[in-house]
């Protein structure tokens, strides 16, 4: 199907297109013509599924047929049409570029408002006029304070992420702002996954919802090929640069639990001779822009991060991802591990698991509904085994062979680029039999999430 069957007008359909897209994800499928009849939407969607655009697109379609601006006075603050509420900074900058990228051909006015930066070019931005608003609460609710916005006149609101907003405290922040907006609204909530708490506050914010799933909270890319190294906690940054200088020079970006563990870590590899930067809420907003670019641009090759930090990253051509360290949360391994395996590439995600971190990587595999291949570095064996289930053993990473080509691919990515295979000698673990990872197809992202 494509883009223009959903009922999209030229001139976003052509803005989609030229950036080599042409058929949408099955998110983008099912929301866009349920926004741009002007339905509720709860949508729960893994990352790298296409969601931005799934609301983006049919949002600035809204804003289009329901352009009637007001006379502008410079003076004073003019009123929202549109609001996206994000948990980071990170994903608010990325659905703002959404937003610019596919409204290029349209007369919307867009802004974005985190913190970390000066209030002074939001307020400017402000009185020229805004249409589609696209802020975290915190910084939205310093602007609401010193009477910089007027959000009266908001036909449309989406909660992006809600479930990492619940995770980050936003709530309380959130109904206050709730408080501020008309009660007659267009609602999107967007979450990759509807604990019961989200299912509460889509009660309190939506009306008369049409729910959208399109993936279970256990779905992992098909085509990321996930390996665990057991290993003792204090030797796993050493057993992290071994495996990198093993590899070819491949981007990474490595998951650590707390900003303190991202900034130790980044110091150890960058001993070891590895370019890195960390990425955390810690880091000034110029850091974490300079951080990312200096990793997109391949200047530092190990970016190692939050995963708070993390959402709303959009890094095209990840091959790798390590959790350095498992997450509390079953569900934020999933979420991790999607940053690689995206626009039909393969990818691989390495987890580093230490004795105590067995019950997290138990919870993970009873998520996942299997056990996770295993395989122990030469020189790295732990002094405590491992005591998870049975895990198969695999000798190296390497893709499955691929038949096709025709995969659409976000503008400037390179054709042909297979997954790095770690070939660090290793230590079976006792099954010997080998474990064999299905070349199944993931869905081509359509949007920039």
């Amino acid at each position: 199907m494509p883009f223009a069957a959903l009922g999209l007008t030229d001139n976003l359909a052509r803005a989609v297109a030229g950036q080599g897209y042409t058929a949408p994800t099955p998110i983008q499928s099912k929301a866009i013509p349920l926004v741009l009849a002007g339905r509720d939407v709860l949508a729960s969607a893994q990352t790298g599924t296409g969601k931005t655009a799934a609301f983006t697109l049919p949002l600035l379609q809204r804003l289009q047929q329901t352009n009637n601006p007001a006379p502008r006075n410079p003076s004073r603050a003019q009123p929202i049409r549109a609001l996206v509420l994000t948990p980071t900074r990170e994903l608010a900058a990325q659905v703002a570029d959404s937003a610019r990228i596919y409204g290029r051909h349209a007369p919307i006015r867009s802004a974005v408002m985190v913190g970390g930066v000066s209030l002074k070019p939001q307020c400017d931005a402000l009185r020229r006029g805004v249409d589609l608003l696209v802020a975290t609460p915190g910084r939205l609710l310093d602007h609401v304070n010193q009477g910089n916005v007027d959000l009266s006149k908001v036909e449309i609101l989406v909660l992006d992420e809600a479930d990492r907003m619940l995770d980050m405290g936003f709530i309380p922040a959130i109904r206050r702002i709730l408080a501020l907006l008309p009660r007659r609204r267009q609602n999107l909530l967007f979450s990759a996954t509807l604990p019961e708490t989200i299912r509460e506050l889509a009660t309190d914010l939506l009306h008369d919802p049409v729910t959208v799933d399109v993936a279970p909270r256990n779905a992992t890319a098909s085509l990321v090929h996930q390996q665990i190294h057991p290993v003792d906690q204090d030797r796993k940054s050493d057993l992290l640069a071994h495996l990198l200088h093993a590899g070819d020079g491949e981007q990474t970006l490595v998951f650590t639990r707390t900003k303190h563990g991202a900034d130790r870590l980044t110091r150890q590899l960058e001993r070891a001779g590895l370019r890195a930067a960390a990425l955390h809420g810690n880091k000034s907003q110029a850091a974490r822009t300079r951080a990312l670019a200096d990793f997109k641009q391949g200047q530092v090759r190990v970016l190692v991060a939050t995963d708070i930090a993390a959402r709303g990253l959009d890094i095209a051509q990840l091959p790798l991802v390590v959790n350095y360290e498992l997450p509390h949360v079953p569900e934020d391994y999933v979420h991790r591990i999607g940053r690689t395996g995206r626009a039909g590439r393969d990818g691989v995600a390495l987890s580093l698991v230490s004795d105590d971190e067995t019950p997290r990587l138990n919870t993970i595999q009873r998520l996942l509904g299997r056990t996770l291949p295993s395989i122990v570095v030469d020189g790295f064996a732990p002094a405590r085994k491992t005591r998870s289930a049975p895990a198969r053993a695999v000798q190296a990473l390497a893709p499955p062979t691929r038949s096709s080509n025709n995969t659409v691919r976000p503008a400037g990515e390179r054709p042909g680029r297979t997954p790095p295979t770690f070939v660090a000698p290793t230590r079976q673990s006792s099954n010997r039999s080998r474990s064999h990872q299905p070349a199944t197809h993931l869905a081509k992202p359509g949007g920039r999430s």
